[in-house]
């Protein structure tokens, strides 16, 4: 359930944007999340509609763009995609794996009024 502190966040750096830059309302939200971030997306989805309600961003669309994971095998240096933290690289079947992209969360893009 960290989706709920993760739809409450969104929404305060919504409003932060807000403070700084002058706008008045937010039609949509653009975020990157990692497939490794363990980020349910649909349960963000529910939650952000329902911390949004009465605010900036309440007509705000959510927008998810998914980073693939993405690492480099420690024992042959190969970079490999990466879908789950128990995957074994496919060249040399070794699971020493250093994530390079995937576990992020960030906004991309808000557009606004």
């Amino acid at each position: 359930m960290h989706e709920l502190s993760l739809a409450e966040n969104i929404l305060q750096l919504i409003e932060d944007a807000a403070q700084q830059q002058h706008f008045t309302q937010v039609e949509a939200v653009w975020l990157e999340i990692g497939q490794l971030a363990c980020v349910e997306h649909e349960s963000l989805r529910f939650f952000f509609n329902s911390v949004k309600k009465d605010t900036i961003a309440q007509e705000a669309k959510l927008e998810i763009i998914t980073i693939t994971g993405q690492g480099i095998c420690d024992r042959c240096h190969q970079t490999i995609a990466v879908n789950s933290y128990d995957m074994a690289c496919p060249r040399c079947g070794g699971y020493a794996v250093t994530i390079t992209q995937g576990e992020e969360m960030r906004m991309n893009a808000l557009e606004v009024k």
